[in-house]
């Protein structure tokens, strides 16, 4: 693509081909950026979920497109990140196929119970499951989702034995945490809120760094087991090879809508931070979560269902 044409971009609609189903995080998160990115260019943007194999299937999508900026993909750490890890052979390598964009936004996940079980604080969770080591079931949304992993670093920071329970997809492992049929679960903020309010489920801790507002009474996890963190991210991505020009402009047209007031109380209402990571340190990001999550699948011997 010349510089004539670059100087053009995008002179027609652009697809934005988002890797899970409608309605999660992915993409709600997705559809904002969409809207964000079709104020800042003036043209039209349109969504499309391609869900299926963790993400994989849209990031083949973006991977196989001709790299003009007018297919662009909405991924997680899930599909970037852990994949690599989880897959013996991929269509499309994520670091070598992908052009990183801009980090749009990253949130912690929480570690919820249901309230029969007795635990109030990720310590005295510890404590019943090294008494009573492999009786502590905890559900998850699917083998090698990002839930999945989170608790197995948290299992082997904590020295402790927990069974996992996949279930196909986090809606229906939610659902059956609060019906009491698992015990235990880690899970994104935004879904359990309501549950947490209303006395369903108990939030013994959140995943990031430090508590989150929505949230203030529930430690992070990291205030009971030292070097525990797991971030959820999402972040925009073009086809390697996309002219430098195109991924600078789409970038500055989301690092400010980032900035803007009305995008940052959308993503507080999911438990989420605006990102804005450029791609020159977005790169390195990934690479070292594609070594942290390594090291995770490795020792927990997870395959993919």
């Amino acid at each position: 693509m010349g510089a004539q044409a670059d100087d053009q971009y995008p002179s027609r609609p652009i697809r934005l081909v988002i890797s899970y189903s409608a309605g999660g995080p992915v993409d709600i998160v997705g559809r904002l950026a969409g809207l964000k990115l079709s104020e800042a260019l003036g043209q039209q943007v349109v969504a499309d979920n391609r869900a299926g194999a963790n993400g994989n299937i849209a990031t083949e999508i973006v991977a196989n497109s001709t790299p003009d900026g007018y297919t662009l993909l909405v991924g997680s750490n899930g599909s970037i990140a852990i994949n690599p890890n989880l897959y013996r052979s991929l269509n499309a390598n994520p670091l070598r196929d992908l052009a990183p964009v801009i980090l749009l936004a990253s949130s912690p996940l929480i570690l919820v119970t249901h309230p029969s079980v007795p635990p109030n604080t990720v310590k005295e969770l510890i404590q019943l499951a090294k008494s009573k080591p492999g009786t502590i079931n905890f559900a998850s949304a699917g083998s090698g989702s990002s839930a999945h992993l989170a608790a197995e670093l948290f299992k082997g920071l904590a020295g402790v034995d927990l069974v996992h329970i996949p279930y196909k997809g986090a809606a229906p492992a939610l659902t059956e945490l609060v019906a009491g049929q698992v015990q235990v679960m880690f899970t994104g903020v935004s879904a359990t809120l309501p549950f947490i309010r209303g006395g369903k489920l108990k939030g013994l801790g959140v995943t990031g760094e430090k508590r989150v507002p929505v949230l203030p009474d529930v430690a992070a996890i990291g205030e009971s087991v030292p070097g525990y963190e797991v971030t959820t991210w999402y972040g925009l991505f073009a086809a390697a090879k996309t002219s430098p020009a195109i991924v600078a402009r789409l970038y500055r047209a989301l690092a400010d809508a980032l900035l803007s007031a009305d995008t940052r109380q959308r993503l507080a209402a999911l438990g989420a931070e605006a990102g804005g990571l450029p791609p020159e340190k977005f790169a390195p990001m990934i690479k070292q979560e594609i070594n942290k999550w390594a090291k995770v699948v490795k020792d927990a011997g997870v395959r993919p269902e």
